[in-house]
């Protein structure tokens, strides 16, 4: 009887495990389902950045500024590779004018996070796990000042 009763508690201890394996796995299949756009990002981006780090790493290590030209002007790119520079002209839909809101798809600062981390689904923009969460928000908060600064030009 006793081995029985052992062997009893050890299968109810496996379906316990299985039970929550499978619970996990279907919330995060739940999860996994939502919009692209919708994940959160980490705390740090919700505080804002430094827009002048920001546009150094824009224009710099963040190579944002490969695709989308020095300072946000798409026709400022700088001199790359003749390789480099077709694959970037072959770009489809090609890189948006960061300085003109009207072009731009990703509506809030949460979309565009995601959109630098895990890059951009359905366009050319690859992500970027070379940037902290700091300087991501540091780079949002250098996005928003071309934003304001287009704006106030109208």
């Amino acid at each position: 009887m006793a081995n029985n009763s052992r062997g009893l508690t050890r299968t109810l201890a496996w379906a316990g495990v299985l039970l929550t394996g499978s619970l996990l796995v279907g919330s995060w299949l739940t999860t996994a389902g939502t919009s692209w756009a919708a994940s959160s990002p980490t705390q740090s981006t919700t505080t804002r950045g430094d827009a002048e780090r920001g546009r150094t790493l824009f224009n710099g290590r963040g190579i944002c500024f490969y695709c989308h030209g020095k300072d946000g002007h798409p026709d400022q790119r700088p001199q790359l590779s003749r390789e480099t520079t077709e694959v970037i002209v072959r770009l489809a839909p090609n890189p948006p004018d960061l300085r003109d809101p009207r072009s731009l798809k990703l509506k809030n600062d949460r979309e565009r996070f995601r959109a630098i981390r895990e890059g951009h689904p359905g366009t050319g923009m690859l992500p970027d796990t070379t940037l902290t969460d700091d300087e991501i928000a540091d780079t949002l908060a250098y996005l928003a000042t071309l934003r304001a600064s287009e704006r106030n030009r109208r």
